[in-house]
């Protein structure tokens, strides 16, 4: 049963001291096999009055953005088509990376590729998984895509993974893996047969 105590200066927010604990969880996690209820994480807090490093009082360092969250909310903002909302979420040197090693750096250039590919495309989610990196953290989430082709035809179902570098709370690399290619193909089969 291991516990973990961990000091922080006053002044965080619940939430901030919640997705501590759970992050401090699951580095408990990764190493000892142990259940989640079997851990156990304490946030002690010290007053600021109470804390000197350098000979000097200190304040709290700002918590980051939640990881998982900037994704989830510009992917939110893709799919309304709100460009100039989504843009606020991506970093310098943004790059994304398509299947068939389709390379963009603008929002618009993405909304030019999948044009041709399907009318609209919308993400049904599984999951997003954060994983701390030090001053990148890594987002994956995965799903299925539902949407209409150009011709009006519905589909759903296909799988996604979308793999995205998060640095100083901004979106600089995104990378796509999904099955469209596939369902394509056996549908092109089938209107041969």
């Amino acid at each position: 049963m291991p516990i973990v105590t961990v000091t922080v200066l006053e002044g965080y927010d619940s939430a901030t001291r919640t997705r501590l604990g759970k992050q401090v969880t699951d580095a408990v996690r990764a190493v000892v096999d142990a259940p989640p209820e079997a851990v156990t994480v304490i946030i002690d807090e010290v007053a600021r009055e109470n804390y000197l490093r350098g000979g000097e009082h200190r304040v709290p360092g700002p918590p980051r953005p939640d990881p998982a969250q900037i994704v989830h909310d510009f992917l939110t903002a893709m799919e309304a088509r709100d460009l100039d909302r989504a843009k606020g979420f991506l970093g310098e040197g943004f790059e994304m990376v398509f299947p068939g090693d389709a390379r963009m750096t603008t929002l618009e250039e993405l909304v030019a590729f999948a044009g041709p590919r399907y009318r609209f495309v919308k993400k049904s989610y599984e999951r997003f998984d954060a994983v701390p990196g030090g001053d990148i953290a890594i987002v994956y989430c995965f799903g299925t895509l539902n949407g209409e082709w150009p011709d009006g035809e519905a589909f759903s179902g296909i799988r996604f993974i979308d793999r995205f570098e998060i640095t100083g709370g901004r979106i600089r690399r995104q990378q796509v893996w999904n099955d469209i290619a596939e369902v394509v193909a056996k549908q092109d089969k089938g209107a041969r047969a």
